[in-house]
């Protein structure tokens, strides 16, 4: 087995990507160690030196402590592969210490916020590179409150994707590539139903474009999303992130929690329904979406207390 580390850095990404994994950021990543080490004339995998990753890591100036945390665990990722694969018989890379993330809660849009933000995506006027512009950031933004569709996903969907008779749409090359089914009730139909209209019924063509062939970009969702957010000035509470384009998926989870204990239904029973409806691989990637807000914790308690009343009742003189 060849000791090359271009060699294995291309093996590596190969079986990640087997397994489903995307790992574009981590190539890119990956790359930037393959210059760092043909400047320093290293090109054996046993070449690779603490010394040589370290000075790898401080060429990388990261301000960020999420982009540094992503630099350091792409290495460790690599070479802790290179070991299992027994091309290296230890890593050479030093213990890291990863810098603490912004500990700040995700933003949440109440069912008022929602309705302001999609009201003024849907006033959005056209201009010369797109018409249109209105409905079609109206339409992407509800699929992400609504539906909890990631951006990439909405931007990526096609107009065959939608299946209107069964009420379903084919979310494709989501999370680690995986593909899934969302159905959708009646009022995002006809959001559906309206945009596949504008775009001039069935084809393969993007369901969300401005010039018939190629799709928008989560980008350019995120940049307009951003812009209308300064103009509705929604306030942020004390220890709340400001608001981004993901926080509508984190408010249509806590949203699906919060209906379910109005409801009476136990959330446990429906955590795996949530999970692959959001296509995650099990409820623990849901959990990072459930953010714990007064209104969950007022609503656990009323359940708490109806339960405990008799109990309460019995023990009372």
């Amino acid at each position: 087995m060849s000791d090359h580390l271009a060699t294995a850095v291309a093996d590596f990404l190969a079986h990640q990507r087997a397994l489903g994994r995307k790992y574009r950021t981590e190539e890119a990543t990956l790359r930037l160690l393959l210059a760092f080490a043909n400047e320093r004339h290293v090109k054996d995998l046993h070449e690779l030196t603490p010394s040589i990753l370290d000075d790898f890591v401080a060429s990388r100036p990261r301000t960020r402590a999420r982009s540094f945390n992503h630099l350091v665990g792409t290495l460790g990722c690599f070479l802790d592969w290179t070991v299992a694969q027994q091309r290296l018989a230890v890593s050479p890379r030093r213990p890291t210490r990863r810098r603490e993330t912004d500990q700040r809660l995700p933003f949440l849009f109440d069912v008022a916020q929602a309705r302001r933000l999609l009201e003024a995506a849907a006033a959005l006027p056209d201009n010369a590179r797109a018409t249109n512009r209105g409905p079609t950031y109206h339409a992407i933004f509800a699929l992400c409150y609504g539906l909890g569709l990631r951006a990439g996903e909405a931007c990526g969907l096609r107009l065959g994707d939608v299946d209107t008779e069964r009420q379903l749409l084919v979310v494709r090359g989501g999370k680690f590539g995986k593909s899934r089914l969302v159905p959708f009730g009646p009022r995002i139909g006809e959001l559906l139903a309206r945009q596949v209209e504008r775009r001039g019924g069935h084809n393969d063509g993007p369901l969300f474009s401005f010039d018939g062939r190629r799709g928008v970009h989560p980008c350019s969702a995120s940049q307009t999303f951003h812009r209308l957010i300064v103009e509705l000035a929604f306030p942020v509470p004390d220890g709340v992130g400001t608001p981004h384009l993901h926080s509508l998926r984190h408010s249509f989870a806590v949203g699906c929690l919060q209906r379910w204990y109005r409801e009476g239904v136990d959330p446990s029973t429906r955590l795996y329904r949530l999970s692959t409806f959001m296509g995650h691989v099990n409820p623990a990637s849901t959990a990072v979406y459930l953010t714990i807000t007064p209104q969950l914790l007022a609503e656990a308690h009323q359940r708490f207390e109806a339960f405990a009343q008799p109990v309460w009742s019995a023990v009372t003189p």
